[in-house]
């Protein structure tokens, strides 16, 4: 390769992801009418804008999710995980926190059916498998890892 030929570099898709914890739980959100893994559980997240950083993506899906506001401060990181999706690859951003202002609600009704708090180590059984890995491998205090889609 010259210095000045053009690298092709491909696409990954960015999401963030927020584990609110309380009285040793985490919130869970059931999806529904998404088109992806309906009818299981994941965390309040989504996919970065342009121009956003994953903090900020964080601080908006938690607000548009579950009507609640964070503060930046509050987040701290939790886990970052690669995955091969088939099609594609993604990077995961998994921030948590212990504090928000406002009281949790459902506020996606059209895109969620259920909220609810459980232990990290008794997720539903319909939960979606890498956030089931996600969260198991960032409760055992690992902060990075690689997951393939099967």
């Amino acid at each position: 390769m010259t210095l000045n030929a053009k690298r092709n570099y491909f696409t990954v898709v960015i999401s963030s992801y927020v584990i609110f914890e309380k009285d040793g739980k985490v919130l869970l959100a059931r999806r529904l009418n998404t088109g992806y893994r309906d009818g299981e559980y994941s965390l309040p997240a989504g996919h970065i804008e342009e121009a956003e950083f994953a903090t900020a993506a964080a601080v908006r899906e938690a607000q548009e999710e579950v009507g609640v506001e964070v503060k930046l401060e509050d987040l701290e990181p939790a886990h970052i995980m690669h995955r091969h999706c088939g099609d594609h690859e993604r990077i995961d951003f998994f921030f948590t926190t212990q504090k928000w202002m406002g009281d949790m609600v459902n506020a996606e009704p059209e895109k969620c059916d259920d909220l609810k708090w459980t232990v990290p180590d008794e997720l539903p059984e319909n939960t979606i498998p890498y956030i089931a890995a996600a969260l198991e491998r960032w409760h055992g205090g690992q902060f990075y890892s690689e997951f393939t889609e099967v």
